[in-house]
């Protein structure tokens, strides 16, 4: 009787543990900040098909379930995959294969980096592509000019873009195959001349003159440079970047490479404002996987305030009489907006200057007319009259907005703006508390990738070598709290993905990254040191 009995309690034993529900991976031993509505905290976190089955305490989660395997977090901190609101994926994959021109200080060492890169890359037929330059870094802070270009590259076309995407120099064999001419006039862009000559200099819309005519990257060159540019990101902890103004074409060939399971960020695009990208979406409609999200329409109101392209109600004041232009006429933006509205599509809008947002918020207006859940956007959202603030609010327009574009404009932002204007510029905090949420993003390749920069300079608002020394405009700072929503679940609900990823919660997206640093709690240079020691994308460990 008594070894039945003991048998017995054996078997019931067995059949109870065989009986628990299973687990994939058992996250423990970690600070997990979940961003929950109540940010609160938990020590261990439950996986199953790639998302979070539960988030609680281990002892718990280990009694109720069976675990396939256990991950020993050794004390580091977890936080929801980051999300980059504002990026460019495919723009940055391809110029790893390009000129890399950040953090030149001087038009001589532009020249040295590309005929570095020429002489690994010798093919006399193939273009000279780099970007990353900016004039307002240098000690002589001007737009240089092509002689030297076409000193070095009589025949072989080059161009080379600023930074932001918003001016470019060109040597006259490219400037040929664009068939840029002294004297052209173009809607949204200017040829620059000196004397009547070529400077090389082009701005905005004339940068495409020259673009247009660049042969296209191969299938296989396009493929790699994605998969390098996932690997990049993967590494600074990026779980979903939204890539902000492609074709349709990059589309189709983006969904084949997850499809294929060469690329696994998850990626929200927005395509271009182009007829031929409008008949696509109408005729495929929008597309929403757990890795690809297509609803939006990308516009560009206006250019950039490093190259005094950005629209401003008045003229700027290191060039008297000159208030940059808008990218298209207001009856196009108009048209377009009519339209998007029309077919459900949600609107994200390029405004940088004071007149750029104001044209673009009214135009909003007129269809939004109140309150409403459409979550149309301004990207960046940089120079803002006082008097179009509520207009956010008012319309519930999304300000989408890149920390790191105050910390690398502040040397020069005020000698653009004058001290009254400076004021509305890279107002984070007063945007925010327009509809109470705001996401985050770093505009790359045109800033850093790295998302710690980006809650850096959200927070301390300073640069990486800590000046100025107590930070700048601080009244608009964001909290910590605030930087890690925007970044994290505040930049999914601008992808209407805010039920799926975004926080550490039962039934979304196991997507998460393990810090080597308390965001929440460590010092200003232990913030900007912080380092990401693994990230996973549906519970799988990508870096």
């Amino acid at each position: 009787m008594r070894r039945s009995t003991f048998i017995l309690s054996v078997l019931s034993v067995f059949m109870a543990c065989s009986q628990k529900p299973s687990a994939d991976l058992l996250l423990y031993n970690g600070t997990i900040y979940t961003v929950d509505s109540s940010y609160s905290k938990a020590e261990a976190m439950l996986i199953k098909d790639g998302k979070i089955l539960a988030v609680g305490n281990k002892a718990d989660l280990e009694n109720k379930y069976a675990i396939k395997e256990k991950l020993d977090a050794r004390g580091k901190f977890i936080y929801p995959g980051f999300i980059d609101a504002h990026a460019h994926f495919v723009g940055y994959g391809s110029g790893l294969l390009t000129v890399d021109l950040t953090g030149t200080t001087s038009w001589e060492e532009v020249i040295q980096r590309v005929t570095a890169f020429v002489k690994k890359n010798p093919d006399p037929a193939s273009w000279i592509i780099g970007r990353g330059w900016d004039q307002n870094d240098w000690d002589k802070e001007e737009f240089p000019d092509n002689s030297r270009l076409n000193e070095l590259f009589p025949q072989r076309p080059v161009i080379l873009q600023r930074v932001d995407g918003h001016a470019a120099i060109a040597n006259q064999a490219a400037l040929d195959l664009g068939n840029v001419r002294a004297g052209m006039q173009l809607e949204g862009g200017s040829v620059e001349t000196k004397n009547n000559l070529l400077t090389g200099i082009l701005i905005d819309n004339a940068v495409d003159l020259v673009t247009r005519v660049i042969p296209p990257l191969s299938s296989q060159q396009y493929a790699l440079s994605l998969m390098e540019a996932e690997k990049n990101c993967l590494a600074v902890g990026l779980t979903t970047i939204d890539d902000c103004g492609l074709g349709f074409k990059d589309v189709e060939t983006i969904r084949q490479l997850q499809s294929e399971g060469k690329l696994n960020m998850r990626l929200y695009v927005m395509l271009s404002d182009d007829l031929e990208n409008f008949n696509w979406l109408k005729k495929n409609g929008m597309i929403k996987t757990d890795q690809l999200n297509v609803r939006s329409i990308k516009v560009y109101a206006d250019g950039a305030l490093g190259s005094r392209g950005a629209c401003l109600l008045a003229p700027y004041q290191d060039k008297p009489g000159w208030s940059g232009f808008l990218l298209k006429s207001q009856a196009h933006f108009d048209s377009v907006a009519a339209m998007i509205y029309q077919q459900g599509w949600q609107m994200c809008t390029h405004a940088i200057g004071d007149s750029g947002n104001r044209t673009i918020l009214n135009i909003y207006g007129k269809y939004l007319k109140k309150k409403n859940d459409r979550r149309w956007r301004i990207e960046h959202a940089q120079v803002v009259n006082s008097n179009d603030l509520e207009l956010f609010g008012k319309y519930s327009v999304v300000p989408s907005v890149q920390p790191t574009h105050a910390t690398s404009d502040m040397y020069w932002a005020e000698v653009r703006l004058g001290a009254e204007r400076i004021k509305g510029a890279y107002a984070y905090q007063q945007l925010m508390q327009q509809n109470g949420w705001i996401p985050l993003g770093t505009d790359f390749p045109v800033e850093d990738i790295s998302p710690i920069k980006t809650f850096y300079a959200a927070v301390i608002r300073k640069d990486a070598k800590g000046w100025p020394k107590n930070g700048y405009q601080v009244e608009n700072a964001l909290s910590r709290e605030q930087a890690i929503r925007g970044m994290t679940i505040w930049a999914a609900r601008a992808n209407f993905e805010e039920t799926e990823k975004g926080s550490l919660e039962k039934g979304k997206l196991a997507d998460f990254v393990i810090l080597d640093q308390d965001l929440m709690n460590a010092s200003e240079k232990e913030l900007i040191n912080t380092k990401v020691l693994s990230t996973y994308i549906g519970g799988k460990k990508r870096f």
